[in-house]
């Protein structure tokens, strides 16, 4: 073997393509239920990193003990099974873990649940993978005269693989087949590395044939697993560059979400009515910019499948509307499932790049960009309101939708209103639900403009909700909590907040479980009886 040392370099290829693989995979795979935040990531990449170091101890104190290399491809051969078969389990431990954890952790939620989920799911190959190196160096270095060469190429080979894994399943794999089958090619490609070493070995050649025959035909009818598998009303569930997306109806609504725990991302009520969520209060951003009065232009940051827009049209004369959406998928979605209006004109780019480039202005911005968790900082600074209030009319308004409502003075919600507050001389904020929305301006006093304005809505439903909503406007002080381009720990703010989001949220789910058996937890999620 040591005179054929392109086995152990494609090893050495292939396992870096892979760890990388896995890597992202991970990341898709807890998003819909933890989110895609940097917390996430830092949980993700510090376990791999933790679990490819012991690997390499392991695999060195291995590599010492045996004179073969048989024994490394056998624990490779285990650990492409297991990666198969991530599709099969992975979504069931993921979405227990996030069950189980919700009884009883109250502090650092996200952390636990993504940790746990991690070292369940992903640690085991990614410990094996980093047992590789330390074998591969071993036993492909032929003479000492040659170890800086051979342990050379193994790396290179190892770097050049981990590039591919990084690109091709962000930009190939992920889009194109999904999550699950990314996992089930990448598996595949280490079965391939382990069977040609079986067979050049001469040894386990039909055992490790017949495995991977079954193991690769459970993994690819497991990717038919929806990640919200307990539901039976999905219109459409797919991925893509950035995010889970899932299109579910109802006997009244066509829903958009983006997590399967929590949080609608967009809806269209089939009657036309309001939607008696947050959208409806935004509505009065341009009764403040007075668009009952006048033809009103708008730019919507975030425009999802329409929702806001679609009611804009409903309620004023609208002379044009710009929407923006960072995801191409969700823009197809709103014109396949939401009958997106023809009239906005829609643009696939990030919300802060567009207004950044942009020479419009607009009597009405709608900055709609903070999903769960997972905020854009660049959309939360100083800098980037600051660039909304120059594209604003003369009596502009911005609203914004903050999702992360809290009790705590210094939450995410508490630093951009502060930040925002430092840009516009007018900031109110009205609680919708569960989110809030806040209104801002420099050309009017938002809540007085309401006030004059309330007289001239014929609508007797948008009347009502005004009336609501005029009555909820809190004005919003100046603070020291602002935040910048160079300074905005959104996620650390925002997972402050997530931990009174899931115990609210879940409450009544808490009653559900408790003194259940880990089995009757399964038959409840496989029944449906959560209700997500």
């Amino acid at each position: 073997m040591k005179n054929n040392k392109w086995i152990y370099y494609l090893t050495a290829f292939f396992s870096g393509t892979s760890v990388m693989a896995i890597e992202l995979g991970a990341s898709r795979l807890l998003a819909p239920y933890f989110s895609s935040s940097q917390i996430v990531w830092t949980i993700i990449i510090g376990t791999i990193m933790i679990a490819m170091a012991v690997g390499n101890v392991i695999g060195g104190k291995m590599a010492d003990k045996y004179e073969s290399p048989t024994r490394l491809f056998v624990w490779l051969f285990i650990a492409a099974t297991f990666t198969m078969l991530i599709p099969l389990f992975g979504k069931f431990v993921i979405s227990g873990v996030a069950l189980i954890l919700a009884t009883f952790i109250t502090k650092n939620y996200l952390i636990w649940a993504a940790l746990v989920s991690c070292l369940l799911v992903f640690v085991f190959p990614l410990l094996v993978l980093g047992m590789v190196t330390p074998h591969l160096v071993k036993f492909a270095v032929k003479d000492m005269s040659e170890n800086g060469k051979t342990t050379g190429i193994i790396e290179a080979s190892n770097t050049i693989g981990s590039i591919i894994g990084t690109f091709l399943p962000t930009f190939v794999t992920i889009p194109t087949v999904g999550t699950s089958l990314t996992f089930v090619i990448f598996a595949s490609v280490l079965y391939a590395v382990c069977i040609s070493y079986f067979f050049y070995a001469k040894k386990h050649r039909i055992k490790s044939g017949i495995i991977t025959i079954i193991a690769l035909i459970i993994g690819v009818l497991s990717s038919n697993i929806g990640v919200a598998f307990w539901q039976n009303n999905i219109l459409y569930e797919g991925e893509s560059v950035y995010n889970y997306l899932r299109v579910e109806e109802t006997d009244s609504s066509i829903i958009l979400s983006t997590n399967v725990l929590f949080g609608v991302q967009s809806i269209k009520k089939k009657n036309g009515n309001l939607t008696g969520m947050y959208y409806d209060y935004a509505l009065a951003a341009p009764i403040m910019a007075g668009g009952l009065d006048k033809e009103i232009s708008v730019c919507i940051l975030g425009l999802g499948t329409g929702t806001y827009g679609e009611a804009l049209y409903k309620y004023f004369d609208v002379s044009y509307m710009d929407g923006v959406e960072i995801d191409g998928k969700i823009i197809d979605l709103a014109n396949k499932y939401f009958d997106l209006p023809s009239e906005i004109e829609t643009y696939e780019a990030d919300g802060r790049a567009f207004i950044d480039a942009s020479n419009k202005k607009y009597d009405v911005i709608m900055v709609d960009a903070y999903r769960d968790i997972t905020i854009p900082f660049q959309m939360s600074s100083v800098e980037f309101f600051t660039s909304v209030k120059n594209h604003l009319n003369e009596n502009g308004v911005m609203v914004v939708n903050m999702n992360m409502r809290s009790s705590q003075e210094e939450s995410i919600n508490g630093y951009l209103e502060g930040t925002i507050a430092s840009c516009f001389s007018s900031v109110y904020t009205c609680t919708a639900g569960g989110n809030v929305e806040l209104f801002a301006s420099n050309g009017v006093d938002v809540y007085n403009s309401l006030k004059d304005n309330f007289s001239k809505i014929n609508n007797s439903s948008l009347r009502a909700l005004m009336a609501t909503t005029l009555n909820r406007l809190e004005k919003v002080e100046k603070s020291n909590l602002i935040l910048t381009d160079d300074k905005a720990p959104v996620e650390v703010l925002g997972m402050k907040v997530l931990d009174e989001i899931i115990s609210s949220e879940l409450s009544d789910i808490k009653e559900m479980i408790k003194g259940k058996s880990i089995k009757e937890l399964l038959d409840m999620l496989l029944s449906g009886e959560f209700g997500f």
